[in-house]
């Protein structure tokens, strides 16, 4: 049975449940509702949660459990000699395992005969039922997959019942306690409280849980190299190792990723934050009702545009047409027509970054200037200023702890950019100040430690996680410092 069939019989329980439980309300109130203590909905809602909540969390704690037991149940009956390798190889056996117990489900009885009794013919089969294994499968892998599809269906049986069971148990359980004195609607309210405690505590229990993980793998990764060769080498050349190697040769400075990381922010940040605190300005102060009904959306719609897209737009476009331009530049100064800007470089990154920022400055700025007090305004003009100098001398300084909040959390975005920086900036990990030449940042180097098939075993791999945690740790502190400018000057102006 499938999950969501199953969801679906718990749901129809559940709504039976709270129907029950609300003509029973209604009975034993006999006509005068004064008699209960809560209104009959409660009592159903009572009934359709005890229904369906114990239900759902034996699903979810099922769905769990089950497939780790059967996973350790099927490899404890591997050969010895298969035990005996590396958990990379009993994983990609696994694995294999896996698709031929796909495959096997599909089969017919003929079928699957044929391949137990001669192995050398599964491959084949299986790859004609759009299965296909790398190799052929060993003998105890057939086996080991017919196990793994009977255990599978025995465990979706079991659920089936186990949910069923509980669910119905539930409805029982809650419609017998139904009395006109039952306080029904504190009960269906404290669920509910609880249901919003756990769904406020998601974000932080995921970030505590992102954190934890990068920072076990960031400890291995500091076992290997040491700390200071990581914080302060100028060298990044990483050196991958073979596969299962634990090899630590190689360098891992992260001086080149973060002076790159800063240096193509900061360009970001010079072309969003004109453009977009005067676009906020005139949206705020000068444009019309229709003029700001029509312009904000369309600027914000560059908010929406995927990064990837940006990417194309630096790759195809605005390198070609820097280096073009600089072409044309040499040559009208000095005779040779040699571009001194290469099409990847700091320069069309950092562009390209900043026109994808300018929603974010502009859209925060607006809202910022707006809600300076009108009154802060209607003085300055009341007393004889112009409408420039009211912005100049009362509006920006007003609202300028709120800008410069906003221009912060606009920097954590730029600094956390990736695509945009692989097709218009490069992958080379250097340390230079031209801006006209390439040069990579922190997380294109975390995508690149971590593309392909590789093991979580070499500092290699391990690095990406030091370099995560340390981007983490930049754009945290700039969030922290941003909402405590916020803070800090508020009510100055309230």
């Amino acid at each position: 049975m499938s999950i969501s069939f199953l969801l679906l019989i718990v749901a129809i329980i559940g709504v039976a449940g709270y129907l029950i439980g609300s003509w029973r309300a209604n009975a034993l109130a006999g006509g005068k509702l004064s008699s209960l203590h809560s209104r009959p909905g409660y009592y159903g809602s009572y009934v359709a949660v005890w229904s369906m909540l114990p239900a759902v969390v034996v699903l979810l704690v099922w769905i769990v459990a089950s497939p780790i037991y059967i996973s350790s149940t099927v490899r404890a009956g591997f050969p010895e000699e298969v035990k005996a390798t590396s958990q990379a190889e009993q994983n990609l056996g696994y694995n294999m395992i896996s698709a031929i117990a796909r495959g096997l489900r599909v089969l017919a009885p003929e079928e699957r005969e044929a391949i137990f009794k001669d192995g050398s013919t599964a491959r084949t089969v299986l790859a004609g039922k759009g299965v296909p294994l790398a190799a052929d499968p060993a003998p105890y892998m057939l086996t080991s997959a017919d196990s793994l599809n009977r255990m599978s269906q025995a465990s979706s049986t079991f659920l089936a019942i186990v949910v069923v069971l509980t669910a119905l148990a539930g409805a029982v359980f809650s419609y017998r306690v139904i009395a006109p004195k039952f306080r029904a609607r504190n009960r269906v309210e404290g669920v509910m409280l609880v249901g919003l405690i756990a769904a406020s505590s998601i974000a932080i229990l995921t970030t505590v849980g992102i954190v934890a993980s990068m920072l076990t793998e960031a400890v291995h990764f500091f076992n290997r190299v040491p700390a200071w060769e990581f914080f302060f080498g100028t060298v990044w050349d990483p050196r991958f190792a073979a596969a299962g190697s634990t090899d630590s040769s190689g360098q891992f400075g992260l001086i080149p990723l973060l002076a790159g990381t800063l240096y193509i922010g900061f360009v970001a940040m010079l072309v969003a934050v004109p453009v977009g605190l005067f676009a906020a300005i005139y949206m705020s102060e000068y444009a019309s009702r229709h003029v700001r009904s029509v312009a904000k959306p369309l600027l914000e719609v560059l908010a929406g545009i995927p990064t990837i897209v940006y990417g194309f737009f630096a790759l195809v476009t605005v390198g070609p047409f820097l280096r073009d331009l600089s072409a044309q530049l040499s040559g009208l100064v000095t005779g040779d027509y040699s571009n001194f800007i290469q099409a990847q470089s700091v320069l069309t990154a950092g562009f390209v970054m900043g026109i994808m920022l300018i929603p974010y400055v502009s859209s925060l700025s607006d809202d910022i200037i707006t809600a300076v007090p009108r009154a802060l305004r209607d003085g300055s003009l009341g007393l004889g200023a112009t409408r420039s100098e009211t912005i100049k001398r009362v509006i920006l300084p007003a609202a300028l702890p709120g800008i410069v909040g906003a221009l912060l959390m606009t920097a954590s975005r730029a600094v956390g950019e990736t695509m945009i920086v692989v097709l218009a900036a490069g992958v080379a990990a250097r340390i230079q100040i031209n801006p006209f030449e390439p040069m990579t940042t922190v997380t294109v180097k975390i995508v690149s430690q971590l593309t392909g098939d590789l093991e979580f075993t070499s500092p290699q791999t391990l690095v990406a996680f030091a370099l995560g945690i340390t981007l983490f740790v930049i754009t945290l502190c700039l969030n922290i410092y941003a909402l405590y400018i916020v803070r800090k000057y508020r009510e100055q102006y309230e």
